[in-house]
Formats: C-alpha cells, structure tokens, sequence
C-alpha cells in the first residue's frame, strides 16, 4: 500500500518537472508516477498529521508539504511502517522515510521500493 498525502500530487509534478529539466524522460516519469497513483490513498492533514509533521520537520531537513506527507504515512501506519510504502522523487523526504523505517517507492528507480533503511 502507498501513503500519499494531499499535496502530494504538485510536489511529485514539481520534482518531476526538475527530473526532466535534468535530462530524464518526461513520459518514463508520468507513467510511473500513473502506475503508482492508481495504488495509493490520500490522506487528510488531520490535527494528529499536523503534530507529527511538526516533529519531522525538527528531526529532518524537510520541507512542509514533505512533512505532512511523511506524518501522514506515520499516523496511518500507527507507528509501525511495515508494509506501507513512501512514494517520493525528493532525496530529502527518501532519507527521512527510511530513517523513520518506511520503505520508499523512488520513481527515478523505477518505482519499487527500496526497502533499506538507513
């Protein structure tokens, strides 16, 4: 299962449009952000998503939209990421996913996941 929260969508386009900029295909990109939108659920910023994203941000070098989707995922999971996968392009929300023990999902590899956690 993929976590995805409400902003989630401009910031995937947004790194997207900077993975084209440096030279990645820009079809490759949508389709698999497209493969990996059909599986995902979108979340709320509910009070609970708020605090915990106001954690990561002192924790991680993270920016806002990052944080909520990242607390998002950690609300959902009930603190025991397991099986829910992070969907991401940003390196900074990929290393704070892991060092939170998420795994990641990194469209510019693809879109498995990359299960290590640092």
């Amino acid at each position: 299962m993929h976590i995805a929260s409400l902003t989630e969508a401009k910031n995937g386009f947004s790194a997207l449009i900077d993975r084209v900029r440096a030279g990645e295909s820009v079809l490759i990109l949508l389709e698999r952000m497209d493969a990996l939108a059909a599986a995902w659920h979108e979340t709320q910023p509910v009070a609970s998503v708020r605090r915990a994203a106001r954690r990561l941000l002192r924790v991680h070098a993270l920016r806002a939209a990052d944080a909520l989707q990242l607390a998002a995922a950690t609300i959902a999971s009930e603190a025991h990421p397991g099986p829910l996968e992070i969907v991401a392009l940003d390196g900074r929300l990929i290393d704070a996913a892991r060092r939170e023990s998420f795994p990641v999902a990194d469209l510019a590899a693809g879109g498995s996941p990359a299960r290590a956690c640092g």
